[in-house]
């Protein structure tokens, strides 16, 4: 049986907070981020993992931290999607570049100088076979985009799928399985 993945989005960051694109620029927690993410350590406190992996940036070592874990392994693979030239800008921002621009979307073209879906879905997949060797349950401190995609992947949907997961900062996902497959157990919960 295929161990359940509890996917954990950081806390809130000032430029999660303004809508910016925020891949590989290490922004901190903000004072509510925080305090949403010490308010999941009950949650998360009451599940037994065999592996606790974050993303390498600071704002979700810090949410792993604080929720509890201070001991979580670093996995690279984790880091959030590498948005380029268009890194810390807003979607209004961007539209604005000019009309081929205006219906961009990270799940409709890759960013100038970063990942293609392609990309974060190979490593987001690295994740999942972690995961599915870890002899037990798995969670995962990481960011927004790149938990959308992992989720896809896992589930067996192609990448864009993310698309249509919301995933709002500081909550729990899990990914279990019934029958023998994939499926979301919990979503965006808070």
């Amino acid at each position: 049986m295929k161990p359940d993945v509890w996917l954990v989005r950081h806390g809130q960051t000032e430029w999660s907070a303004d809508g910016r694109h925020t891949g590989r620029t290490d922004v901190e927690l903000t004072a509510e981020g925080r305090a949403a993410a010490t308010a999941l350590g009950p949650v998360l406190a009451r599940h037994d993992f065999a592996l606790v992996l974050e993303s390498p940036a600071v704002r979700a070592r810090d949410t792993a931290r604080l929720a509890g874990f201070p001991d979580a392994e670093p996995d690279a693979d984790l880091w959030e999607w590498n948005y380029g030239e268009l890194e810390g800008l807003t979607s209004d921002e961007i539209h604005a570049r000019g009309p081929e621009w205006r219906d961009w979307t990270v799940w409709t073209g890759s960013p100038p100088g970063g990942e293609t879906i392609s990309e974060v879905a190979a490593r987001a997949r690295r994740v999942v076979a972690r995961a599915d060797g870890a002899g037990g349950d798995v969670l995962l401190f990481a960011h927004g985009h790149l938990l959308r995609v992992l989720a896809a992947v896992a589930l067996d949907l192609d990448p864009h799928a993310g698309a249509h997961l919301m995933l709002d900062p500081a909550t729990v996902s899990i990914i279990g399985t019934e029958h023998g497959v994939r499926a979301i157990h919990v979503w965006n919960r808070a």
